[in-house]
């Protein structure tokens, strides 16, 4: 009993096959058909290949929604160098809640004596940070690059300065300080950071100010945990001035970002910079304080950057579709060139045939060779 439901179920699958089986006796194979199986067959294979291309592809999506962090600190990186001696100016970090992160605060700022012209090989490393900073603002494709590549394009380092460079007669300041997740002010100005009860204050030196010298070389400037990859505004940044009493101001709005991507996992700060400057001189009426100024504020967003892409069944129905339209469409091409070829070969074939035809007697009309008639002959009587 068992073996003949197995027969009939056998046999009702077999009744429900779609895909009838052609016995190789009835196929008829020719070169068309197989040059058209050959490139079918190529082009089927640069599409899947580019089909998985395509998947591997991801696609950048950005969230943004509130800032609830309340609690964590503020890190900022810093690296630049001042044209002028270690002993003549000082760096400090002071809040919107009058707190400074020189004394109550961990990091520290690191005083490098150095000299302030570059050398050939910080002049290209310098070259080539402004040239991927002009064309991250110019295409911002190039950022989500760096997020999908995994914070592996960033520039080499930057290079070490040779003990044999020159005399020092500027300072290089760098290091980390991690203060209030609030604004703030960073600044580098005359004289060294002191506490004092009453508000904030530096012990400057008597020196001349016409020997003020604020010139800077910023190599880097960001916010959050050093994230190899990004490219801040300010990295790179140079500026020369001949003034003694020079104020250089950095407006910054910083933006809390998360990345997440196959390749890396990173919370770092985004921030966007505007410029000023101006020359010290309480006589025409610019009044203020000579130095270089980070004025920073934080949004209220944070932003979540998340490597998106396709899910497995979209790429298999793809795949699908490309081999059955090309399958079906080869298929067309090959029955049309068929049809071209049989068309040009039959007239061909009736143009041989009739000109054979007119060439051959036609069947039921042969010729009939006359024979000349026979010659007649003279009769002689007897006795002539």
């Amino acid at each position: 009993m068992r073996r003949l439901n197995r027969k009939q179920t056998l046999k009702v699958v077999k009744e429900l096959d779609a895909f009838p089986k052609v016995p190789e006796d009835y196929v008829e194979t020719t070169s068309t058909g197989g040059t058209v199986s050959i490139l079918t067959s190529v082009l089927i294979l640069g599409l899947v290949i580019s089909e998985f291309q395509y998947y591997l592809d991801t696609k950048m999506r950005y969230e943004y929604d509130v800032d609830t962090d309340f609690d964590s600190k503020l890190q900022i990186n810093i690296d630049i160098t001042v044209a002028m001696k270690c002993d003549y100016i000082g760096a400090d970090v002071l809040d919107s809640a009058g707190d400074s992160a020189m004394f109550k605060f961990s990091g520290r700022l690191n005083e490098e004596p150095t000299v302030f012209d570059m050398t050939p090989e910080e002049e290209r490393w310098h070259k080539t940070l402004k040239t991927v900073r002009r064309a991250l603002s110019e295409e911002h494709a190039i950022q989500d690059l760096l997020f999908q590549s995994g914070f592996d394009s960033r520039p080499a380092a930057h290079p070490k300065r040779s003990a044999k460079a020159g005399k020092p007669d500027a300072c290089r300041l760098h290091g980390s300080l991690i203060t209030n997740k609030v604004a703030g002010n960073f600044h580098v100005t005359i004289g060294k950071s002191i506490p004092h009860p009453r508000g904030h204050a530096h012990l400057a030196l008597m020196i001349d100010p016409a020997k003020y010298n604020f010139s800077h070389r910023i190599n880097h400037f960001s916010f959050g945990t050093p994230v190899k990859g990004i490219v801040n505004p300010l990295d790179g940044d140079v500026k020369i001035t001949n003034e003694s009493l020079q104020l250089y101001q950095y407006f910054i709005q910083i933006v809390p970002t998360k990345v997440n991507t196959r390749a890396a996992r990173a919370n770092t700060h985004q921030f966007a910079v505007t410029e000023q400057e101006r020359a010290i001189n309480h006589h025409k009426g610019s009044h203020g304080v000579s130095g270089i100024f980070f004025k920073y504020e934080l949004t209220s967003l944070v932003i979540s950057v998340k490597e998106t892409y396709d899910p497995i069944w979209k790429l298999l129905v793809r795949l699908c579709g490309i081999v059955g339209g090309v399958f079906a469409t080869s298929g067309i091409i090959n029955n049309l060139m068929g049809f071209f070829m049989d068309v040009i070969c039959c007239r061909f074939d009736r143009l041989k045939a009739r000109n054979a035809d007119k060439k051959e007697p036609l069947p039921g009309h042969q010729l009939e060779i006359s024979q000349p008639p026979p010659s007649p002959t003279l009769l002689s009587s007897p006795g002539s």
